[in-house]
């Protein structure tokens, strides 16, 4: 298929720029926001029949999902990648976003950089005034990548502590165009499940889930299986070939162990339903089925770039936020629900205000 193919118009006002929340006014004049993850709007598409369903609220989900159906969430951990600093000499202001850590003992880390014009080789960079954490430019790596080497003499845990906490949550370009960073940020882009550290950006789909909604699905019978995928930007980078066979993903790291392979698989061999929490999970499930269609042990990296026509091997029911035009996660929708179904959807959606993004309204595909 063609990028062109996955365009549609959506107004910016559709963005969501935070969660699902109500705000209040206290006596003192300030805002409370009080956020409501699982209220915001869900669609639920039925593959087979063409029916789509709408006027519900993600809490919802658990109506359409039985005794002994599987939840495959992604336990990814969302760490502070934003950093802001200055230039030696010059103090020219620098952002730097964390990519990952290369090597703990040297302090050496993958970022990107911005903006890149500015920062060759050689030169040090400083965060927090004239506070001591210090890094070293040492390689290019890509036009807006670099290697940075942290001059900070102290035990490694103690520098991740003090390297974070000058650090802000890192969410998306097209948010932080329209609004201001909150204090509430780095909780609201982190899922409530979220366990081993890694990821610089949210699994999305699974911000709707909440402590209540998790007790709900313990009550109706539905196991949670978890699985590890590191979100990196890769999803986010846009396309720019039309043929889309010739894109390639960014590499994700992921784990799938022993324990999530035996519940998942006993499950679809008894018949119960198997359903993937975000695209992010989609992709890893994917990336580990065998030719026997269950899951296997996996550790190492993914990138794998799922668009139509695909057969899936595993997941038969999957949730999805609703995210931008000729984006890859669209396409990975459209590849499990059919291209038409998902498309007539994303219009509706488009046409009664539902949101769009990390923090926007999401749909569930079921298989019937």
């Amino acid at each position: 298929m063609k990028l062109s193919q996955f365009d549609f118009k959506l107004p910016q006002s559709q963005v969501a720029l935070e969660p699902m929340h109500k705000v209040f006014e206290e006596e003192d004049g300030s805002i409370e926001r009080v956020y409501r993850r699982d209220e915001s709007k869900l669609m639920v598409i039925h593959r087979k029949s063409g029916q789509i369903e709408m006027d519900l609220q993600f809490k919802d989900i658990v109506k359409f999902f039985d005794d002994g159906d599987v939840f495959i969430f992604n336990d990814t951990k969302v760490f502070p990648a934003r950093l802001y600093g200055t230039k030696e000499k010059t103090d020219a202001q620098i952002e730097v976003f964390l990519l990952r850590e290369l090597n703990s003992e040297f302090r050496l880390w993958d970022v990107l950089v911005e903006p890149a014009r500015k920062i060759r080789i050689g030169n040090k960079l400083f965060f927090d005034g004239d506070g001591p954490m210090v890094a070293e430019v040492i390689d290019n790596t890509t036009s807006r990548g670099r290697t940075l080497r942290f001059l900070y003499d102290c035990p490694h845990d103690d520098f991740k502590k003090e390297l974070y906490a000058l650090g802000t949550a890192p969410l998306p370009r097209y948010i932080l165009e329209h609004r201001e960073v909150h204090k509430d940020d780095m909780d609201n882009f982190q899922t409530i499940y979220a366990k081993n550290e890694g990821a610089v950006t949210a699994p999305a789909t699974g911000l709707h889930f909440t402590r209540e909604l998790m007790k709900r699905m313990e009550i109706r019978g539905i196991e949670p299986a978890y699985l590890t995928v590191h979100c990196g930007l890769g999803s986010f980078d846009p396309i720019e070939v039309e043929d889309l066979t010739k894109h390639k993903m960014g590499s994700e790291r992921m784990i799938i162990n022993k324990e999530t392979c035996d519940l998942v698989n006993s499950h679809k061999e008894a018949g119960k339903r198997i359903c993937a929490i975000g695209i992010s999970t989609l992709r890893a499930t994917e990336t580990s089925v065998g030719t026997d269609g269950y899951m296997k042990e996996y550790d190492g990296w993914t990138n794998k770039f799922i668009f139509p026509p695909y057969d899936f091997g595993l997941c038969n029911a999957l949730v999805s936020n609703f995210y931008h035009p000729m984006s890859t996660m669209v396409m990975a929708a459209t590849a499990f629900g059919g291209y038409e179904l998902v498309m007539e959807a994303y219009q509706k959606a488009v046409d009664n205000d539902y949101k769009f993004g990390c923090f926007g309204d999401a749909f569930l595909i079921l298989d019937d």
